[in-house]
C-alpha cells in the first residue's frame, strides 16, 4: 500500500495504524528501537520533532519503506506552512 504524506499527523496516522495491524503496542517498539515506551509515544505523535534517523528505524521495524517520488506534472503541490519556513 501506499501512502501520501503532506503534514505530520498524517505521517503519525500511519505509523500508528500499522503498528496496531501489526499487534504491536508502544511498550514492544520502545523495545525493539531500545527506548522507553514513553519515548515512543512522543516519537508516534510527534513524528516532526523526531531525528529522520528515528524515523527510518521506525519505519523498519514496521516493515515499512520510506520512498520520495517526483510529483506528476498535473498533481497539486501539498505544503504544510512549517515547510514553507525552512
Amino acid at each position: 500500500m501506499e501512502y501520501k504524506i503532506a503534514i505530520a499527523k498524517q505521517l503519525s496516522d500511519i505509523l500508528k495504524s500499522k503498528r496496531k495491524s501489526l499487534g504491536l503496542t508502544q511498550t514492544d517498539m520502545g523495545q525493539k528501537l531500545g527506548i522507553s515506551q514513553r519515548v515512543f509515544a512522543r516519537n508516534e505523535t510527534s513524528p516532526e520533532k523526531v531525528h529522520f534517523e528515528r524515523i527510518l528505524q521506525i519505519c523498519s521495524e514496521l516493515d515499512m519503506d520510506l520512498v520520495l517520488r517526483e510529483r506528476t506534472k498535473d498533481a497539486p503541490k501539498a505544503v504544510s506552512p512549517d515547510v514553507e519556513s525552512w
